[in-house]
């Protein structure tokens, strides 16, 4: 069995628990991690999302979003109309 069939048979609880684990930095018992088994959990979560969530719910997504506009889409050069002070 290689590493992406072994990721693939993580069940969603093991899943949430490397998650939190990683997060927190400890096993569910308590016990600490190692930075070899952050490292590799890590991976884990991040792979096992890869194959089993929908790209908005993967670690690392970031949403982009909408312009609320049309005026970013083609850059143009705006020229500034200098105003003399008139109360001098």
């Amino acid at each position: 069995m290689n590493y992406m069939e072994l990721v693939d048979t993580m069940t969603p609880a093991i899943y949430r628990s490397f998650k939190l684990a990683v997060e927190i930095g400890k096993w569910p018992d308590g016990r600490r991690l190692t930075a070899e088994q952050r490292s590799e959990a890590m991976q884990a979560v991040i792979a096992w999302g890869k194959l089993h969530l929908p790209e908005e719910e993967q670690i690392g997504y970031i949403d982009k979003g909408h312009k609320a506009g049309d005026s970013c889409d083609e850059p143009s050069e705006t020229t500034l109309k200098w105003q003399e002070d008139s109360r001098e």
